[in-house]
């Protein structure tokens, strides 16, 4: 996958695709949640996340307590050892990791705690979200870091105009 060309194509579009996306906060089809999640089906079978990794290359998630709770007891650590070992403290006050890529990736691309892997895991990259009006400024960010994101914007943009 040609991270380059995903990357250089947001910087050039994101002036367009902004344009867009905050017109889907003014004035949303009334089917908006459907299509997006219609979007985001049709992406995800063109785009294996496999193939790239690169947002658990480049950007780390938040760990929430659940998220603490769940990936200790499954890694059989106490969370405080967890989060000494693995986590930091960012300047919004939020647990995030203490370097990138993240710890959890493996050599090919696959995570070793996807089954327990934080919420901003399996969240990301919010192509199937309801509202997906309300964060616009992140998918925009997102559509410069993953490659889905990208391609599910431009078909957005395609089908409502």
């Amino acid at each position: 996958m040609d991270l380059q060309f995903y990357k250089s194509e947001a910087q050039k579009k994101a002036k367009e695709q902004k344009k867009f996306l905050d017109s889907l906060k003014k004035k949303a089809p009334k089917n908006l949640d459907y299509i997006v999640q219609e979007t985001h089906e049709e992406v995800f079978k063109e785009i294996n996340c496999l193939d790239c990794a690169n947002c658990c290359k480049t950007t780390g998630p938040l760990f929430t307590e659940k998220d603490i709770e769940r990936i200790s007891k499954h890694l059989k650590m106490k969370p405080k050892n967890f989060e000494s070992k693995f986590l930091q403290t960012d300047e919004d006050q939020d647990k995030v990791l203490q370097n990138l890529p993240c710890w959890f990736l493996g050599e090919d691309n696959k995570c070793s705690i996807y089954e327990v892997r934080p919420k901003a895991c399996r969240e990301y990259p919010h192509t199937d979200r309801k509202k997906v009006f309300q964060i616009n400024n992140l998918m925009l960010k997102n559509t410069a870091i993953c490659p889905a994101a990208f391609v599910w914007v431009e078909k957005m943009r395609e089908k409502i105009g």
